[in-house]
């Protein structure tokens, strides 16, 4: 590992470590990319236990048997990477872009916003879902909402708006989805991998207790004593009640990680062409003027 970062040439700074874009990460790293995370001091995670942003706070985490450490400094960075670990900084503003000159950029904050990624980044910037648009702020899009153009990559306009409407899992949307019912310090009285049944208390909002509307196991739970708002997601119940789906990234993350590693192959090809045909045409112009001299 070169102790410059930007030397290793194959270097991905993905913003975000939820539970999608961890799925993201995995992937690239198992393709071969040295990929670095980026998060907020706070993540609001639902999925903790498949999300590498819980390193934040944990110092160190594990997903399918990938580690992430938090790293604070370059010299940490560039130790978690020769270890094969993924670092995961806490960054919000991206500024590590900057210093560390990768050669993609892929934002899977999922924000349903552009929140200051742009094409400027990298030779190559990716967005997940809506607030991209393919050709202006970045070089593709990747549709995250499920149905049949599920992982989609666009190279030109946006991917569909946000529906509102949680993925349907086995007949049920809005009902797996716990949303805070008041603002407030959330405390935890039921963990990820527990199984539930309708009305079982899940967490307590100051005096509210938070409760499931359907039977099955939770899967996603944001971390104890996090700041909440009124309707915010908090909590997600998994009625196939598979306790083994707490720990394992999700279908939808590695259709997407696909999508996020089939653009970069696409986008990195035409890179390498547009470099080709450069070449080809200033030997082209230095043989036309020897021959002019001639």
């Amino acid at each position: 590992m070169p102790k410059n970062i930007s030397e290793t040439g194959n270097l991905v700074i993905v913003r975000g470590a939820g539970d999608i874009a961890s799925g993201t990460i995995y992937r690239l790293f198992q393709a071969g990319f040295s990929v670095i995370a980026l998060e907020a001091e706070k993540p609001t995670v639902i999925r903790r236990t498949v999300a590498y942003a819980a390193a934040v706070t944990k110092g160190m985490v594990t997903v399918e048997g990938l580690t992430a450490l938090r790293c604070d400094t370059e010299v940490s960075i560039v130790k978690a990477l020769a270890e094969g670990k993924i670092p995961i900084c806490v960054d919000p503003q991206g500024n590590w872009i900057k210093r560390l000159n990768p050669f993609a950029v892929v934002d899977a904050i999922l924000a349903k916003k552009n929140l200051g990624t742009n094409r400027k980044m990298a030779p190559i910037v990716i967005g997940l879902g809506p607030g991209f648009t393919a050709g202006e702020d970045v070089d593709a899009v990747i549709e995250t909402n499920r149905g049949h153009d599920l992982g989609r990559v666009i190279y030109n306009g946006t991917a569909a708006k946000n529906t509102g409407i949680p993925g349907n899992i086995d007949g049920y949307t809005h009902e797996r989805v716990v949303r805070a019912p008041q603002e407030g310090v959330l405390r935890i009285v039921q963990d990820i991998g527990t199984s539930v049944n309708i009305g079982d208390c899940l967490a307590t909002i100051g005096d509210c207790k938070v409760t499931t509307k359907i039977a099955g196991v939770l899967r996603g739970i944001i971390a104890d004593e996090s700041n909440v708002f009124e309707g915010m997601k908090i909590a997600d119940v998994d009625p196939r009640a598979r306790v083994d789906y707490c720990y394992t990234i999700s279908d939808k993350a590695r259709n997407l990680s696909g999508s996020v590693l089939e653009a970069i192959l696409h986008l990195n090809q035409k890179l390498d062409n547009s470099a080709a045909s450069d070449n080809q045409s200033d030997d082209f112009n230095q043989e036309s003027a020897a021959k002019k001299k001639v």
